[in-house]
């Protein structure tokens, strides 16, 4: 699988939830790029990370600088990231604000450093 078929974002559809950032490097090209993920079923921010790992080619590793959380609300198309992983740190929220307008460009999708 190359590198573009790996999705940007794979957020749940609504609700409030844990996130991380992932930064997928391909092992053969040393080509990377960002993702969002982020799941309601994840009680710790590693989970996503694992349940991630788990799906993702072996072609690539994948590191996490970080995460946070998300607040979905899809009839007010909107997107709130906000917090920090206790696990990873602080994400940086502009970057994961900046990768999920690729998906969700109709929404007001805003950030903030408070909160946990």
């Amino acid at each position: 699988m190359p590198l573009p078929d790996v999705s940007d974002v794979d957020i749940d559809g609504e609700g409030k939830f844990k996130y991380i950032l992932i930064q997928v490097i391909e092992k053969s090209t040393k080509q990377e790029k960002y993702i969002v993920r982020g799941y309601k079923r994840c009680p710790y921010h590693a989970d996503i990370f694992d349940q991630t790992r788990a799906k993702t080619s072996q072609d690539f590793k994948l590191e996490c600088p970080g995460g946070g959380r998300i607040k979905h609300d899809p009839k007010a198309k909107t997107l709130f990231v906000y917090g920090y992983s206790q696990g990873f740190g602080r994400g940086d929220h502009q970057l994961a604000v900046d990768i999920l307008k690729s998906q969700f460009s109709d929404y007001e999708i805003t950030w903030s450093n408070d909160g946990y």
